[in-house]
């Protein structure tokens, strides 16, 4: 099953810490003696040398320099980006509000054939009525205290519900029953999106399966996580969103996936379950 997705993102900070430690050694150098080529403090050296600080662009050409190795600043550089773009922080990536970030999701819905899709706490937002976005993204604005863009992000965010008609995109889609309980808006409101539910299942685009509270369970709950083809897996966590393409993290999530459909009923089983949900708001 997957490890926690930040010590992966941690430990491919330590593979390129690895690789610059390398380049040190090669060159018949200590940190001391890089930390006075480059021009620093030597806790810097120290700090990047244990990923306990990444490395900027200009800090990699300045290592590479001191080490006689400019031939593998790009390669680094590269190495970098990627390892930076694996974790990020949900105030960063929403900083200015959350319409911008909206539109890079929708890009990647479209991209992809193939999705699919776990989640233990929300409804994925492909599925989401405008009330149920709404409520929930007012939450999160208000959680993290980023600027307040809702209605807009609403308006990027439902936008990708046009996937589950047209360009022959799939969406295979596990729900935990507690997404069918946990409310977002008003009675009302949630009722509608679950009535919402009900109105998508029968899609040829979409498999909808809902985990029974009493399920026993072969693998437990895990954060929400949204598998792209084979590319590409985003995992949503509290603080951030972490990206993942390691081949073998993404044969884990795979079959993660694999293995909590199973747990999942469809069908009339799985409406069944809305239904009572439905009835539990009034």
């Amino acid at each position: 099953m997957p490890a926690s997705p930040s010590s992966s993102a941690q430990a491919a900070r330590e593979a390129v810490a690895a690789r610059l430690r390398e380049l040190m050694l090669d060159a018949g150098i200590d940190g001391k003696r890089l930390s006075a080529r480059c021009g620093w403090n030597p806790a810097k050296t120290s700090r990047v040398l244990t990923a306990k600080a990444a490395p900027s662009e200009s800090d990699i050409r300045l290592w590479c320099a001191a080490c006689n190795a400019n031939d593998q600043a790009a390669d680094l550089i590269a190495t970098s980006r990627a390892v930076e773009s694996m974790y990020q922080e949900w105030r960063r990536l929403q900083r200015n509000g959350m319409r911008k970030f909206q539109e890079q999701v929708y890009a990647l819905n479209e991209k992809a054939s193939r999705q699919r899709v776990y989640v233990s706490n929300v409804v994925p937002g492909f599925f989401q009525t405008p009330a149920y976005a709404t409520a929930l993204m007012r939450s999160i604005t208000r959680f993290q205290g980023t600027p307040d863009d809702v209605a807009e992000a609403v308006t990027a965010r439902i936008a990708r519900s046009r996937f589950l008609y047209e360009g022959g995109h799939r969406f295979a889609v596990v729900i935990e029953e507690g997404v069918l309980r946990h409310r977002f808006g008003t009675p009302e409101e949630m009722a509608g999106q679950l009535r919402h539910l009900l109105t998508v299942m029968p899609l040829a685009s979409v498999s909808l399966g809902v985990i029974p509270s009493g399920a026993e369970r072969t693998v437990w709950p895990l954060e929400a996580f949204y598998l792209f083809d084979d590319e590409h897996v985003v995992v949503e966590t509290l603080t951030a969103e972490i990206n993942v393409h390691q081949p073998r993290e993404l044969a884990d999530y795979a079959r993660a996936f694999a293995e909590l459909s199973k747990m999942a009923v469809y069908g009339d089983d799985a409406r069944t379950l809305i239904r009572a949900a439905i009835g539990a708001l009034r």
